[in-house]
């Protein structure tokens, strides 16, 4: 079977991930979408509720699972045995980055390859930092991110 795994922070998950996750499935036969458990970041939302928002996009669709996780990337890929790491690109200070990360995965896990999916024109632009920013300003970014991730975006901004 090849499994790729999809990671990030996904603070929130939005219809650019979502894009992304869509057209790895296509290529792979299992999709692992990991979340980062990051330390040194303040997310908006905690592990578990983005978590919760991404199973609840996909709990119909049998080519993904949801997990978590901390520490190297690289570490969780080979625990899996995941066959690559699924990266998506926006713009070219996207690329400076992944191209950096990408070669540190390689060198620590060179079996497992990483494969670049350009974001889709309608998602060139769309950022969990920007999604975050607008829906706590009360701006209606609805048809940016899943409706899971709406609902509870809303939420938050009410509390």
């Amino acid at each position: 079977m090849r499994l790729a795994v999809y990671p990030g922070s996904f603070d929130p998950f939005t219809n650019g991930h979502l894009d992304i996750a869509l057209r790895a499935a296509n290529i792979f036969d299992h999709v692992i979408i990991a979340v980062l458990h990051n330390q040194s970041k303040q997310p908006l939302f905690t592990v578990e509720e983005r978590l919760s928002m991404i199973r609840e996009i996909f709990e119909k669709d049998p080519r993904f699972s949801v997990d978590s996780f901390s520490g190297l990337l690289a570490h969780y890929v080979k625990k899996k045995q995941a066959n690559a790491i699924i990266r998506g690109l926006r713009a070219v200070s996207d690329f400076e980055f992944e191209i950096q990360v990408a070669s540190m995965n390689a060198h620590l896990c060179p079996e497992v390859e990483t494969v670049f999916l350009m974001a889709s024109e309608d998602n060139l632009f769309v950022s969990s930092s920007i999604i975050k920013e607008i829906a706590l300003l009360e701006g209606d970014i609805s048809d940016k991110v899943p409706a899971p991730v709406w609902r509870e975006l809303c939420r938050k901004r009410n509390t």
